[in-house]
């Protein structure tokens, strides 16, 4: 059962329902989302707790998507290596090699 937590963003607390086992999780979000926040305001380019707010949203889901961009990358770099690999071995079967050059 989800429980209120509170957490404090720009000095500024707030409740926030979450269940046990996530709430360390929140709390680690909020302190991120916070040092985020102070470092935009305290650039002095961005006026506004909204606007703070939103340039900080804006930043976190650019590095998310290049994270999982990156992910997507990987996974499709590890399938390709998985493909080789198979037909690197589907060859060596075809071919008389010495039993102690062969993989073990």
């Amino acid at each position: 059962m989800s429980e209120p937590v509170k957490v404090s963003i720009l000095d500024r607390d707030f409740m926030v329902a979450a269940p046990p086992e996530q709430q360390a999780d929140l709390h680690e979000s909020a302190r991120q989302l916070d040092a985020r926040m102070r470092e935009i305001r305290d650039s002095g380019r961005v006026v506004g707790t909204d606007r703070i707010a939103i340039m900080a949203a804006l930043n976190l889901m650019h590095e998310l998507l290049e994270a999982q961009s990156q992910v997507h990358h990987d996974t499709a770099t590890a399938e390709r290596l998985q493909a080789l690999d198979a037909h690197i071995s589907d060859y060596l079967a075809d071919v008389d090699i010495p039993a102690e050059l062969r993989r073990r």
